[in-house]
């Protein structure tokens, strides 16, 4: 979905673990070490705490403010990152994970809102691409390539592709 420049990207998940085991995935500095590809975390884990982080292959720094924190059923955060030459403008976006339990499972919903369209090109198959990397690190297998699997699922978005910009980029 896109609105005055920025969009809203939405991925729903079924993960055959439980709640518990997904949050801590998702929202401990262990857990998004793996999967985000994150090198360094700060989760003061509280609403109005803060969640910085460094992570995914450029290694972006982001910075804000925990929004929602309701483990292991909800978390939403500030993603804010400076201008870079992959995002002229930076970012100010929210980023949200809701958990539901069903039955031995949990399913994800994720959202990241206010993304600049140009950013959110990119952040398509990334986005898909992580959540595989997600999925493999709750089975304890080996996390897939992330560059690999942009590559593959940048052919899913085709209204996108077009002008997606490469991987690593």
């Amino acid at each position: 979905m896109e609105e005055d420049g920025y969009a809203t990207l939405m991925f729903r998940r079924v993960y055959p673990h439980r709640p518990e085991h997904v949050w801590d995935a998702i929202a401990t500095p262990a857990g998004l070490s793996g999967w985000l590809m994150c090198t360094h975390a700060v989760i003061e884990e509280r609403v109005g705490g803060r969640f910085e982080m460094i992570s995914g292959p450029p290694g972006y720094r982001s910075t804000g403010t925990i929004l929602a924190w309701d483990p292991p059923r909800l978390l939403e955060y500030e993603w804010n990152v400076a201008p870079v030459p992959e995002m002229p403008r930076g970012e100010r976006a929210i980023f949200r994970y809701e958990l539901t339990p069903d039955g031995d499972s949990t399913r994800l919903l994720v959202t990241y809102r206010r993304i600049t369209r140009e950013t959110a090109r990119g952040f398509l198959p990334g986005l898909h691409a992580f959540l595989d990397r997600l999925e493999a690190q709750l089975g304890g297998g080996a996390l897939p390539d992330w560059g690999r699997r942009f590559e593959l699922h940048r052919n899913r978005y085709p209204s996108w592709s077009d002008h997606a910009p490469a991987a690593g980029e």
